[in-house]
């Protein structure tokens, strides 16, 4: 893989997928036009699954369920999209990847982290991010502003307790890897939270012209 692969993550209403056109319109200033895409989706039988996942149903939807749809899904972006891209020496940047199942279906669920990480190897390989920007964010302030934004999907209707799973569980995977992890607080205005991603902006461009 000769691109670079950028991961943005974070729980609910921490406005990543904002911060990531930020970020891309900064890297497309200095010339370098970055791949965007999603997780679960990014292709059309990934965004088939998300239409899934995320739906409300009135089945149940097992734990068990969910994991396999998410790497189901990511099995196909990786194939379809990811890895031609990274190939081909593009900069790729998805809004969301592995790390939102160890925080929602590990986290938030409670499957074990070693139960992912099989998944997580026979669907990936030896891939991993390159570089991951974790946007965090108080619980109560996340959901807030999820519920201004738009209805809520499946997992947004999750109670209080769930999403300070998953943001621990985020705290902790970046606490553990701070060569890929840079958690950014993203309780500010979108001016501080653009400021503190600025070196990473710096980072990707150092790697990319060199």
């Amino acid at each position: 893989m000769s691109g670079m692969f950028i991961t943005f993550e974070g729980p609910e209403g921490a406005g990543k997928s904002t911060n990531l056109q930020l970020f891309a319109a900064a890297l497309r200033e200095a010339d370098c036009d970055p791949l965007l895409t999603r997780e679960p989706g990014g292709t059309p039988i990934a965004e088939r699954i998300r239409e899934v996942l995320l739906s409300h149903h009135e089945e149940p939807m097992s734990s068990d369920a969910e994991l396999l749809l998410m790497f189901a899904a990511r099995a196909q972006h990786l194939e379809q999209l990811i890895k031609p891209a990274l190939a081909q020496g593009q900069v790729v940047i998805s809004d969301r990847f592995t790390d939102a199942t160890y925080a929602y279906q590990g986290g938030g669920r409670g499957i074990s982290s070693q139960r992912i990480g099989v998944l997580e190897d026979w669907v990936q390989g030896s891939l991993r991010p390159d570089l991951t920007l974790v946007f965090d964010v108080p619980v109560e302030v996340g959901m807030q502003r999820a519920r201004a934004r738009s209805e809520l999907d499946r997992f947004e209707v999750e109670q209080s307790a769930f999403f300070e799973a998953v943001r621990n569980s985020y705290l902790q995977r970046a606490a553990a890897d701070p060569q890929r992890y840079h958690v950014i607080d993203a309780s500010g205005s979108l001016e501080q939270v653009a400021a503190q991603m600025q070196p990473m902006v710096a980072r990707v461009l150092e790697r990319w012209h060199a």
